[in-house]
């Protein structure tokens, strides 16, 4: 039996899809020490630098003196501290809902929030690119899911129009994509939701803290936030926590906290957790998240330029993740090894997180990177880059 495992990792190697994690030593900063060696980190979703922020560590020490280390319990039972009431009720208040409630990751909360809001006879329509947790989530909803083609509204209208719905009808998107850093079409999404009566769902983790004004979000960057039926987002990326949460009406909410499995059957988060998202909160409710903000978006716009003049491909980016297109796995491995050589640290991205063919350098830009930084960091891409034949 164990020659099928041994076999399995051999294809893998054999195919350039073999998966190791490399030990980051000390804190996510922009720089971090890999085997000894400082490298610059291009490949952390820590988009505001937020994860060792002094603030949030401050927080988390004193919620551990406070409260102590866990919560002891799910939150239906007797895991239900005031910070975790006390994270909900700003949550909601920056999405402009009627509530919300704290799940303990990205990937619980999209297959809680669809087990919970859609079954038998519904039908859940998905862009073709929207993470993995949401096609798992509506697997198991055991509702019709419809994939749509990328960012397609056409198509969307055209599968709406079609479809046999005996019940429910839900769109549900990422705000902003996670391999191509592009965004959802959320005004055409709305419109189309009110059209066909559909509920709208939007997966915000990459967009929360990021976009806006007030860094409310994909939603409110589009205008859209009365809209959106449930936001569901992280505190894991750009607020440097961890968890997730779904914002949306109170009845909306009450039914999640009764038929969200994820949530009703999972010990809550510990209050170290949840007092450093709270602190997150602050910081991006702040002049000082304002600045970081506008240095993210600032800094992005620059690195592609630099890509785009250099010759890469950074396919449909339009957001702090901007892919280098590579194609090969073989070949994308090859170019993120030689980078660390150099002293960047940037991960390939193959199957099955993306289609076979389409293998990109997946860049993530920080708040903190400075100008340096990022000129050092286009200075190696393209070195390797024309190494490899990437480019000419």
């Amino acid at each position: 039996m164990t020659d099928y495992f041994e076999n399995e990792l051999a294809s893998l190697r054999e195919a350039g899809l073999y998966r190791q994690m490399r030990l980051v030593e000390g804190s996510q900063g922009s720089r971090v020490r890999i085997g000894g060696r400082e490298v610059l980190l291009l490949c952390s979703n820590n988009y505001l630098g937020l994860a060792d922020h002094l603030a949030l560590k401050k927080a988390a020490i004193e919620a551990i003196e406070l409260f102590g280390v866990s919560s002891g319990a799910s939150r239906l039972v007797s895991g239900n501290m005031e910070l975790h009431e006390e994270l909900e009720h700003r949550i909601a208040r920056l999405k402009g809902t009627g509530g919300a409630v704290v799940f303990n990751s990205g990937y619980a909360a999209n297959t809680g929030i669809l087990q919970a809001l859609a079954g038998r006879g519904d039908v859940i329509f998905s862009d073709r690119l929207n993470h993995a947790s949401i096609v798992d989530g509506a697997i198991l909803s055991r509702a019709e899911l419809v994939r749509y083609p990328h960012n397609d509204m056409a198509a969307l209208r055209r599968l709406l129009e079609r479809a046999d719905v005996k019940g429910r009808r839900l769109i549900v998107t990422d705000g902003v994509f996670s391999m191509d850093g592009d965004l959802a079409q959320l005004k055409e999404l709305a419109a189309l939701k009110r059209e066909f009566g559909a509920l709208l769902m939007v997966d915000d983790a990459h967009g929360t803290g990021v976009l806006g004004a007030d860094g409310r979000g994909s939603a409110e960057l589009h205008d859209v936030m009365a809209d959106i039926d449930i936001h569901m987002g992280t505190f894991g990326k750009a607020l440097g926590s961890f968890g997730a949460y779904a914002a949306a009406s109170a009845d909306i909410i009450d039914y999640l906290r009764n038929k969200a499995r994820s949530f009703i059957f999972s010990t809550s988060l510990p209050p170290a957790v949840l007092a450093a998202s709270l602190a997150a909160l602050d910081v991006v409710e702040s002049d000082e998240g304002k600045q970081l903000r506008e240095r993210l978006t600032e800094s992005a716009a620059r690195f592609r330029a630099s890509l785009h003049a250099a010759g890469f491909d950074t396919m449909t980016s339009d957001s702090q993740i901007v892919p280098v297109f590579v194609g090969p796995a073989e070949k994308t491995m090859e170019f993120s090894r030689l980078l660390l050589d150099d002293g960047i640290f940037v991960q390939g991205i193959r199957p099955p997180t993306v289609p076979a063919g389409s293998c990109r350098l997946r860049c993530t830009l920080m708040a903190t990177h400075t100008d340096h930084d990022l000129e050092e960091a286009v200075a190696a891409i393209t070195r390797v880059g024309a190494r490899l034949k990437v480019i000419r």
